[in-house]
């Protein structure tokens, strides 16, 4: 069972933190009953498959609606997604404080601790003592993985080598590299050879979110260097998921939670094999429904949320000119004309036989 691996891991990481001995980097997770005696060649299972990034919730007001985002990783688990990842997207890393984020992960802590679904916290910063606060504030909720994106201030790819390693040395448990930095990031694309030394280094490492660049190519050479290198994940909005799982990415990460059970399903027919032809008219209609205007990730996103029950409202914060971080958060509300609501009402119908049609029950403990 899932949460039966979960629970042994945590067992062993505060039992090895009890002994009180100095731990190098890695080595409590090299403990893990889930490593073998190559701990190069082994991927912890729990971080494959989708992953979706929760989109944050604002409430009328425009404060983080925390309870909404508790229900919001309930409704993922109930679609079946094997993991969950916050904070990670733009309206989460760069428009929230740094409070807001820390109590989002303990809420989501919390809410996951007897869930099926795996818990991946988001730890990223300007630079690196940013981003090694909300690590160190993440390694004591237990979450099952870390993902990392570059921090803003990298120039070059060794101060992001520099960056990840000071990560390795606070982080226990699987880190997830994303090879994308935010708007802020003006440094260089993370090569894959960087990440392959990485994940030769620290066993882990080798996680990778790949949507930088020439992305097949790119993800080619992580492939071809399996091991050191643990999993490969498609991101860019699931766009290219269908392609890239041929190729041997296994699960995908994109802000795309509302339909975990979308994505669930997809990673079960790609998975087995079994219909190729479900397999492609899924795909087919997700990108159609994913691909409407106005808006994506903050706009006909929103619309879904609400229309299946999680979201109270069509609200965000925003940028600033430029893509500027506000003095103060910019709220708005999105809003659709009737012929848009009308086609993403028929977009979404046309998802129904891959939909779960019994409406989760968010306020149970599962």
């Amino acid at each position: 069972m899932v949460i039966e691996r979960r629970f042994s891991r945590r067992t062993i990481i505060k039992a090895t933190a009890a002994g009180g001995a100095s731990v190098a980097a890695g080595s409590l997770f090299s403990a893990s009953p889930l490593q073998g005696a190559d701990d190069a060649a082994v991927a912890d299972p729990k971080v494959r498959g989708p992953f979706p990034i929760l989109s944050t919730p604002f409430t009328e007001s425009g404060e983080v609606d925390y309870d909404v985002l508790a229900q919001q990783a309930k409704f993922v688990s109930w679609g079946g997604s094997p993991g969950m990842i916050w904070p990670q997207s733009g309206d989460s890393v760069d428009l929230l404080t740094t409070e807001e984020k820390m109590k989002g992960m303990e809420v989501l802590a919390k809410t996951t601790r007897d869930l099926p679904a795996s818990l991946c916290l988001g730890v990223q910063g300007k630079d690196t003592a940013e981003m090694l606060a909300f690590a160190e504030h993440a390694e004591k909720l237990e979450p099952e993985a870390i993902i990392s994106r570059p921090p803003d201030s990298g120039k070059s790819e060794e101060d992001l080598r520099q960056y990840w390693k000071a990560l390795a040395a606070v982080a226990r448990r699987p880190v997830i590299l994303q090879t994308t930095g935010g708007v802020a990031y003006k440094g260089p694309l993370p090569s894959p050879e960087l990440m392959i030394d990485l994940a030769r280094e620290f066993p882990h490492f080798g996680y990778i979110k790949e949507e930088a660049g020439n992305v097949l190519a790119r993800m080619k050479v992580s492939l071809a260097a399996m091991p050191p290198v643990r999993r490969v994940f498609s991101a860019r909005g699931g766009f290219h998921w269908l392609e890239e799982s041929r190729l041997g990415s296994e699960g995908v990460i994109t802000e795309r939670a509302v339909y975990a059970d979308v994505l669930t399903r997809f990673w079960e027919l790609q998975q087995s094999g079994d219909d190729p032809a479900a397999l492609q008219d899924l795909f087919d209609k997700f990108t159609q429904m994913v691909r409407l205007k106005p808006g994506s990730l903050r706009g006909t996103n929103l619309y879904i949320w609400k229309k299946r029950g999680v979201f109270k409202n069509l609200l965000s914060r925003n940028y600033g000119p430029k893509k500027s971080i506000p003095a103060e958060p910019k709220l708005s509300e999105f809003k659709m004309s009737e012929a848009q609501i009308a086609e993403a009402d028929a977009k979404f119908a046309a998802l129904g036989p891959y939909l779960k049609t019994v409406t989760p029950d968010l306020d149970s403990p599962a």
